[in-house]
């Protein structure tokens, strides 16, 4: 992958090799036989006490989380020298897919290993990994991640709690209050966020029991029913100086670099539930009869189906190749676990791909509402009651779209992130917009396609160029006032979403003709989905334009969008009915 690892956002103007994409399929034994203990865990303990879990008992679900840390579930991320298991993130990757299907429970244990623990990991000081970690990997402690508050949710930065020294410097005094708290109800340690003399905003690690530190009631919830949200209130709780976790006053880099990671796994998260409601959506359609015949045999049904697993295999392709990034930067930054910043060295590598994180987090989080959306359908009004789990992972899915920020506020940071690594020297974005101009002023024949996938590969590649066209002409046209234009934003990180989307099924479905591994059901789906995706980004672009420009210079832009979109249309009901034959066939999610 070369330099390719050092930097995100590279997709825009690069393209990339099949051969260095991570997929599903390079899963090895190790990693399989992992997911099948979750599987076997999650089917085995977890479903015949769903309906206790969702019921919220905390008793149980301690019970519960204690049995998959003496599985190893738990301590996946947590290193080796501190008791864990110390994967790999596709390997966490994968288990946090597999575990998607526990509902309720699977987001106990998410927000317990990831954005509860990882703070500790990532930026604890030895005593502290010592002290916390092995209990974490256990479960025997359980944590949770305190930072939005009743006036702070997207601007986390605005937080009201504080943190003032005792007069013998040996605690800090907080004060202040927590909302929406995952495992609030039955945690043991929390990472709080405050403000020092209401000014640095700094971590801590708090304990239950502490004086001054009480619990409010339960939300009553949408969706998520069986896990714990509760605010917490702080009266003068009195935290050890050698709970500070990181530095004073850098809390921002511990909340900012744990919400890439929340942001990436819950788009495995978001996998394991699309995966999980094409099953059920299809074993319903073969069994449901109207009008003397299952309706699965029904053309518009088909076509819903296609779209799913269509979808789902793209966010597939999409979170893995990711992951497979990380772990790339993680092995270029490794300083070994006992090194003293290995920790931050670690999140500074994740942080390199905070854009693609943010980029899995919308387009997952949508995704799974998609998905689940036509799962409700399909079941007609069976799926409206309370009794099929469909109705469950619908109300479910809604919060994700919330969670880990607001996708407005991950689409604010897509674009605004690649600016920043292009103004720092990252990335030549610029020059590769400015060098595009030229381009533009020649012939731009349509090149023959006699090559499977030669047509999308084309397309992913002009789509690139009708990024940097729209971007440059916005950062032309608005300079440093394009950070006040959301719209434009949005458009611009629309775009990019679609191509990442586009080019990670691309390179997946690429890489599977190249093994020379049965691969027409993935090249359907990916000729689909390249020409839906171009398709949306010459509508969004067209906006953007008309944002920007107008007159004789808006249908220059026009007539320079429209050379771009060129490419020959195939015909997309064939291809949905025989990917629709394949799933309904499989009753399960097809590759």
């Amino acid at each position: 992958m070369g330099e390719n690892i050092r930097f995100g956002g590279r997709f825009v103007i690069e393209d990339a090799l099949p051969s260095a994409t991570v997929t599903p399929e390079d899963f090895n034994e190790e990693q399989r036989m992992m997911a099948d203990a979750a599987q076997q865990f999650v089917e085995g303990e977890i479903f015949p006490l769903d309906e206790q879990i969702e019921s919220l008992d905390y008793e149980l679900t301690v019970k519960l989380m204690r049995q998959a840390g003496e599985l190893g579930l738990l301590g996946a991320d947590v290193p080796e020298a501190y008791g864990g298991l110390g994967l790999d993130k596709v390997s966490t990757t994968l288990l946090s897919e597999t575990l998607a299907r526990a509902s309720s429970f699977a987001l106990s244990v998410g927000a317990h290993t990831g954005i509860g623990t990882l703070p500790i990991v990532f930026f604890g000081t030895a005593a502290q990994k010592r002290k916390y970690l092995p209990k974490l990997a256990t479960g025997e402690l359980i944590a949770a991640y305190c930072l939005t508050e009743p006036a702070s949710g997207s601007d986390a930065l605005g937080a009201k709690t504080t943190a003032k020294l005792s007069p013998d410097g040996s605690h800090y005094i907080l004060n202040g209050s927590k909302l929406y708290i995952t495992n609030a109800g039955f945690a043991d340690v929390f990472i709080v966020y405050a403000k020092v003399d209401g000014e640095a905003f700094t971590a801590f690690i708090v304990e239950k029991g502490m004086p001054g530190f009480s619990l409010g009631p339960e939300e009553h919830k949408m969706g998520i029913k069986g896990s714990s949200t509760r605010p917490l209130f702080f009266e003068d709780v009195a935290v050890p100086v050698d709970q500070v976790l990181g530095e004073i006053g850098q809390g921002h880099k511990i909340a900012f670099n744990i919400l890439n990671i929340g942001r990436f796994k819950l788009g495995a998260g978001c996998l394991g539930g699309s995966k999980e409601s094409i099953e059920l959506a299809s074993k319903y359609a073969n069994t449901r009869k109207q009008f003397g015949r299952a309706i699965s045999s029904y053309p518009l049904i088909g076509a819903k189906l296609a779209d799913m697993n269509i979808r789902t295999y793209v966010l597939e392709s999409m979170v893995y190749r990711t992951a497979g990034w990380i772990d790339a930067m993680l092995s270029s930054e490794d300083a070994g676990a006992d090194a003293p910043d290995a920790g931050v060295r670690a999140a500074k590598a994740i942080s390199e791909y905070a854009l693609e994180c943010s980029i899995n987090k919308v387009f997952a989080s949508e995704a799974l509402d998609f998905v689940a959306d036509e799962a409700v359908q399909i079941h007609g009004g069976y799926g409206y009651i309370k009794e099929y789990k469909v109705e469950r992972i619908y109300r479910d899915s809604r919060i994700n779209r919330i969670f880990e920020g607001t996708n407005e506020i991950n689409r604010m940071l897509i674009p605004g992130t690649l600016l920043k690594k292009a103004m720092k020297g990252e990335l030549p974005l610029l020059e590769k917009a400015q060098g595009l101009q030229a381009e533009l002023l020649q012939p731009m024949p349509v090149p023959p396609f006699d090559e499977p996938l030669s047509r999308e590969a084309y397309r992913v590649s002009q789509g690139k160029k009708a990024f940097l066209a729209v971007g440059g002409l916005a950062v032309q046209k608005l300079g440093m006032r394009l950070d006040q234009e959301q719209e434009v934003l949005c458009s611009l990180s629309d775009i990019m979403i679609q191509l990442f989307a586009a080019e990670s099924a691309l390179l997946r479905t690429q890489k599977l003709v190249q093994s020379g591994a049965e691969a027409q059901n993935a090249i359907q789906m990916t000729e689909i989905f390249v020409q839906e995706a171009l398709e949306k980004i010459e509508s969004i672009a067209k906006v953007a334009l008309a944002a920007l420009a107008k007159g004789d210079a808006l249908q220059m832009q026009l007539s320079v969008l429209k050379k771009l979109m060129r490419g020959p249309l195939i015909d997309t009901i064939a291809a949905k009915r025989d990917i629709a034959a394949r799933v309904i066939r499989g009753e399960q999610y097809i590759v």
